[in-house]
């Protein structure tokens, strides 16, 4: 609703944000659902600023959430089950932390697969 009016005001300041998510923008988006360190209203209201189509936001979004929430609540169930300390270093919570660390690289490399397979069918 306000996306005109904040590129009209700090435009130039987010011309290399712009430009990084007209690039790779699904991969970013995916990438931060997956970081429970930004809350998601934070990365809703600043996906709304970029010209990121909406039915882009909405797949990437339902897809990064879905994938977070499955290696969160498997770390959770894993977590709960620790009677010491060395049961930190279980091999199914590992796994489960090196799976959301590769879910963003597996994904930009699919997606990047599927273009140029798309490409080249085009082509």
């Amino acid at each position: 609703i306000l996306r005109d009016w904040v590129q009209g005001k700090i435009g130039d300041k987010l011309k290399t944000v712009n430009e990084g998510v007209e690039k790779e923008g699904a991969f970013y988006l995916f990438t931060l659902r997956l970081i429970p360190v930004f809350p998601f209203w934070l990365i809703n209201l600043g996906m709304g600023l970029t010209k990121m189509p909406l039915k882009t936001f909405y797949w990437v979004s339902q897809v990064g959430m879905l994938a977070g929430t499955a290696v969160f609540v498997n770390a959770g169930k894993e977590l709960g089950k620790i009677d010491s300390l060395s049961g930190v270093l279980s091999p199914t919570l590992i796994a489960s932390f090196v799976l959301l660390g590769l879910f963003p690289i597996v994904a930009k490399k699919s997606i990047a697969f599927y273009k140029n397979k798309k490409g080249l069918a085009n082509g």
